[in-house]
């Protein structure tokens, strides 16, 4: 089905993939809200490496967390996704000329 020299390109190609995930596994992204109250690390494959909350629970509102979460994993992971993106078209211009 596949010749020598395709073989060997969908070889590199995964090779390729295998790295970029590696290297989005070792970037480390973060999402911040509330002034730094809670902060959020998530790695470029968008998985949490960090939750902080910088207050005592006790003194917020549940509805006021809450929100400060849903913002922070919000912000974290848009800049997640961009990494993420960046990363794929990256890898993908070695193999397809002029994306």
């Amino acid at each position: 089905m596949f010749g020598f020299d395709q073989k060997a390109m969908m070889l590199q190609m995964q090779q390729a993939l295998e790295e970029s995930k590696n290297r989005l596994e070792q970037a480390v992204v973060s999402g911040e809200s509330g002034g730094g109250l809670v902060c959020i690390e998530l790695n470029g494959n968008r998985k949490l490496k960090s939750l902080t909350i910088n207050t005592p629970i006790q003194t917020m509102e549940k509805e006021d967390l809450e929100d400060l979460l849903a913002i922070a994993l919000e912000r974290a992971l848009e800049k997640a996704n961009a990494l993420n993106d960046q990363e794929v078209s990256s890898s993908a211009r070695q193999f397809i000329p002029g994306l």
